[in-house]
């Protein structure tokens, strides 16, 4: 006798309902992990308005801090952080992908980022902080705490593990710098699915835990401050190695999009999920190719887009 009970390959986990929702009148920020590129992306495609990861890809919870003190303060780059590498001029504190031919471009770069972000940020609606390891490295004689070791000795570094209590007291000052440029911004918190395998399985383990045991204080301690299970959804949810990139440690698209998707579930009411699809209609015909069709089809086909640009031009209001 065959069991009536359906086989089950994941838990189908539906994150809490948000308090609030995210329409295509908010601005959104996002910065740190993968997460911050892959949800952006998203967003971006689906014309919302979005700032993200202006200093690249930042991975430890001081970086990200650090990027969005600096932006808020207005802060010099220190060209001391600087170093020449491939005919290239870097910067510790940034990803390997903000990069210029000579020092004086690379400081103007970064000066332009910040600048940027703090005009951003003291408009924004919502700003998605995602760590994604609490292992930093420690430049011993820079005494500084970098985002990239660009490739540099390892004799210049030492690896250090994050304390919960170091990020929670670093995260609380600069929440309450936010607040104070601006009321209304809410923080919501992920912690993204990457393993560092490099790390070390344990260590990875370790540091997961580390970064959702910090965030889960900070959520609790601060008004307007939230988590979204980017994290749960892959390593909880899923749980399947199918699920994941060659390299068994990044997501591959399959779980972005499942993630994409208890994201609009989350955070969007049925109107701006409406919008979004008119918006991925639109993308689909706009880069379909219409050669050797024939001009009637061409011309209902033209009618078409102008009709669906018509018609999300008049809800986003632009």
């Amino acid at each position: 006798m065959k069991s009536s009970n359906t086989m089950r390959f994941h838990l189908n986990f539906t994150p809490p309902v948000s308090p609030f929702k995210i329409n295509h009148a908010h601005k959104v920020f996002l910065i740190g992990s993968c997460f911050s590129n892959n949800i952006g992306n998203f967003l971006e495609e689906r014309r919302f308005k979005t700032h993200s990861n202006p200093a690249g890809n930042l991975f430890n919870p001081f970086s990200i801090e650090s990027y969005l003190l600096d932006s808020v303060q207005q802060t010099k780059p220190n060209t001391d952080h600087f170093i020449q590498s491939d005919y290239k001029v870097l910067s510790y504190k940034h990803h390997s992908s903000v990069n210029a031919a000579s020092t004086y471009d690379l400081e103007n770069q970064i000066s332009i980022k910040q600048n940027e972000s703090l005009k951003f940020l003291k408009t924004c609606d919502f700003l998605f902080i995602t760590f994604g390891t609490a292992y930093y490295y420690h430049h011993t004689s820079l005494d500084l705490i970098v985002a990239n070791c660009h490739k540099q000795a390892s004799s210049y570094f030492k690896k250090v593990l994050a304390k919960q209590e170091s990020i929670v007291s670093t995260y609380t000052k600069l929440i309450e710098e936010l607040k104070t440029l601006n009321p209304k911004i809410n923080v919501i918190f992920t912690v993204s699915p990457v393993k560092h395998l490099k790390d070390g399985v344990l260590e990875n383990t370790l540091s997961k835990s580390t970064l959702h045991l910090a965030v889960n204080e900070l959520v609790s301690s601060h008004e307007k401050c939230f988590y979204f299970p980017a994290y749960e959804l892959v390593n909880d949810d899923l749980r399947d190695y199918r699920f994941y990139k060659e390299d068994l440690a990044h997501p591959n698209e399959l779980a972005i999009q499942y993630v994409w998707d208890k994201f609009s579930d989350t955070y969007f009411d049925s109107d701006t999920k409406d919008l979004n699809l008119k918006i991925e209609k639109l993308n689909l015909a706009l880069s379909h190719k219409t050669s050797g069709i024939s001009s009637v089809e061409t011309d209902k086909f033209s009618d078409y887009i102008q009709k669906l640009q018509a018609e999300i031009k008049s809800k986003l209001l632009i």
